[in-house]
């Protein structure tokens, strides 16, 4: 497998023959790639809390794909059985992770195609959540790419860019959400200078970011965490671009751990911080960012699990959340397939939604 590029792999597939969501199980990158099949609700419901599935728009597509399965194999013709198990499985699996509202987002769409065919035989609800699903997935990269055309109007050729975590193709289907303008860029020859933060504790930017920007070409650097006030000052970042996991109202948002540093520091030395979150991250029903429920995360990710032995002396206290909120005031603008949103966000996030809804009328008429 590993003659291949990582970025000619899909993040998450359907093999509706053999009844499996496909993923790449990201915990073994960079050091292999291996494709692994995920059947019963307990096996995708531990890829997703494991992140061997991981970025909102990839956690959300992966749990269409998952609930259409678990769906599929419910054997009833009854739709009040067939809708109460689909309710249960459904509770199961957004249980895998709190903070990201694109699995929630995700789970409610396909829920919603269940409400709407109440009437149809079950077997053709089966069709139609599939169809959903595949929809979805094929919307991503879409959006994705709307995202990308969007950002690269804020930056120029030969432009340092920092990013944090993985918001790149192996955190969505494609292009990903943060460097889908790096990746638009490198197409039309940018040649952009990248910086990737290593994103401890997980080390996604070491592990993922720098591997697939690698693997296309860009010219990526990595840096420890710590090291970004450096970069910054030595002027060789004109802009961050980093994903999310949940947009509030307010223009506050819940990303990587570590995001809100990289904000404030850049604020410090006037660079622009942007957000690159499609529509379906955003929560318009979560006013701030003090209302979003913050994921805590195991604490040997911290002392020991990426080292022969561990770092750390044996039962002392770890604090491990997954995420932390970056405040609306230190970010430039939230980049949406929609177009890009700018203080004051309880107003400019609206009309992205307007935007949206008047968009979707449209292609429904001329459909």
């Amino acid at each position: 497998m590993n003659e291949k590029n990582i970025m000619d792999y899909e993040t998450v597939a359907l093999d509706d023959e053999r009844d499996a969501l496909v993923i790449i199980d990201q915990t073994l990158l960079p050091g292999r790639t291996e494709l692994i099949s995920l059947h019963t609700a307990q096996e995708i419901w531990d890829a997703i809390y494991l992140l061997k599935v991981r970025g909102a728009p990839a956690i959300g597509v992966a749990a269409a794909f998952g609930i259409y399965l678990l769906a599929k194999q419910t054997d009833t013709q009854e739709y009040e059985v067939f809708y109460e198990a689909f309710r249960k499985q459904k509770e199961y699996l957004n249980s895998a992770r709190p903070t990201a509202v694109n699995l929630s987002w995700a789970l409610n769409r396909m829920e919603q195609v269940c409400v709407r065919s109440r009437e149809l035989p079950v077997e053709q609800i089966k069709e139609k959540l599939r169809a959903e699903a595949v929809h979805m997935k094929e919307e991503d990269i879409q959006v994705c790419k709307a995202i990308g055309e969007h950002g690269l109007t804020l930056v120029k050729p030969g432009d340092g860019i920092l990013t944090h975590c993985n918001a790149g193709q192996l955190a969505t289907c494609k292009y990903g959400t943060a460097t889908a303008p790096i990746y638009l860029g490198q197409e039309r020859g940018y040649r952009f200078s990248v910086f990737a933060d290593e994103t401890r504790p997980l080390l996604q930017g070491a592990r993922l970011t720098a591997y697939e920007l690698q693997a296309s070409g860009v010219d990526v650097t990595l840096i420890c965490d710590n090291m970004s006030a450096t970069v910054m000052r030595n002027g060789w970042i004109n802009a961050v671009f980093v994903g999310c996991d949940r947009v509030a109202a307010n223009g506050d948002t819940a990303n990587k751990i570590g995001t809100s540093v990289v904000a404030a520091v850049a604020k410090r030395y006037h660079v622009p911080v942007y957000i690159c979150a499609p529509t379906s991250t955003i929560d318009m029903d979560t006013p701030a960012g003090a209302d979003i429920t913050i994921e805590q995360r195991p604490a040997h990710e911290v002392t020991d699990m990426w080292y022969e032995k561990p770092t750390a002396p044996e039962g002392v206290k770890v604090f491990n959340p997954a995420f932390d909120v970056t405040d609306h005031d230190l970010i430039a603008g939230i980049v949406t397939e929609y177009g890009i949103a700018r203080e004051p966000y309880t107003e400019s996030l609206r009309e992205i939604f307007r935007i949206k809804e008047s968009k979707q009328a449209a292609l429904k008429t001329r459909a």
